[in-house]
């Protein structure tokens, strides 16, 4: 019995997975025994590849593999996931403060699967974002780590903490890369190696000033669970958590309770029609601009040392504030 169309793409896009996740290359045999088919299977596939997809594929000896130029095998999306794509794509476009031509790149490629009425949004959205020049460095920064993570490869990493003005190296293996509205930044998370220290951490891609992909690949421990090691965070730091009491007033409750802020809260109505939230976090930084954006209509119980900043704040703008005294 022919096999499916489904099975066939399926399989070619699991190929090309293999060779990028390989780059040193597999020959056609270990290719058959990792897709579960036969060599004549694989060899006819690998010409499919190349003839139809346009795959790049070089060939060493027995041994193929696949080029730095490597693109994804084509995607269709109903009209629905259009425009759900598009809304990610517009929201990330928002969150970031840096010209990144990838994510403009596949806004433009999302016009064009939609209708024209929507196609011309799409354009919009494109020339309203930010116009700031392309950092060639930037760019390259993000294309390494990119590369690094979706092919399971190390990198070479020159790292400026913002502690520090040294910039030191690290080999990073990239688990996971996140971006985060706060500070409109992304981020690399990975087990990383230096002189001195090792572990599990957070790189913010704006500090990285040179990257490097290496030959040897990695394998992300069956362990790692991003959803677990961030369910705490308010972004991207985690840590001891962190009990946090809110009492919002009537006037913001509606909003509040519109939207599930962070996985541990737990909110309660009040008497007078405010709100209380309980909630766990891993930093109590990264809540903190979230907490004084709402101004008066929030009360911190808890922590101690959140509610004293806040109140720090307070008294800071109440002075900045002060009516100026005229001069007689």
């Amino acid at each position: 019995m022919e096999e499916s169309v489904l099975s066939r793409a399926v399989r070619l896009a699991r190929i090309q997975h293999l060779l990028f996740t390989h780059p040193k290359g597999l020959t056609s045999r270990e290719l058959a025994r990792l897709c579960g088919v036969s060599i004549r299977t694989i060899q006819r596939d690998l010409i499919a590849l190349e003839s139809e997809l346009k795959v790049p594929l070089a060939q060493n000896g027995r041994y193929y593999s696949i080029l730095e130029s490597y693109v994804l095998p084509p995607v269709s999306f109903s009209l629905y996931e259009a425009v759900a794509a598009f809304l990610v794509l517009r929201l990330a476009l928002r969150q970031t403060d840096k010209e990144n031509p990838h994510i403009k790149s596949t806004l433009t490629k999302i016009a064009s699967l939609l209708p024209p009425p929507l196609a011309r949004h799409v354009q919009a959205s494109i020339a309203s974002g930010k116009k700031s020049a392309v950092d060639p460095d930037r760019t390259r920064i993000f294309e390494q780590v990119a590369l690094a993570w979706t092919a399971q490869r190390q990198i070479k990493i020159s790292y400026q903490s913002l502690q520090s003005h040294e910039i030191k190296e690290w080999l990073l293996e990239p688990y996971f890369v996140e971006m985060t509205g706060i500070g409109y930044s992304s981020y690399v998370i990975g087990h990383a190696v230096r002189e001195g220290k090792e572990g599990i951490i957070t790189f913010k891609l704006d500090r990285v000033r040179r990257a490097e992909v290496l030959n040897t690949s990695f394998e992300i421990p069956t362990d790692f669970d991003i959803s677990r090691l961030l369910s705490s965070s308010w972004g991207v730091i985690w840590g001891e958590e962190t009990r946090v009491k809110l009492k919002f007033s009537p006037t913001v409750s509606r909003r509040v309770k519109e939207s599930i802020w962070h996985p541990s809260q737990q909110l309660e109505d009040l008497p007078d029609g405010g709100v209380m939230m309980r909630l766990h976090v891993g930093s109590i930084l990264e809540i903190t601009p979230w907490v004084r954006s709402w101004g008066p209509d929030v009360e911190v119980l808890e922590p101690k040392s959140l509610r004293e900043t806040i109140r720090q704040q307070a008294i800071l703008l109440t002075q900045i504030y002060q009516p100026q005294r005229k001069s007689t």
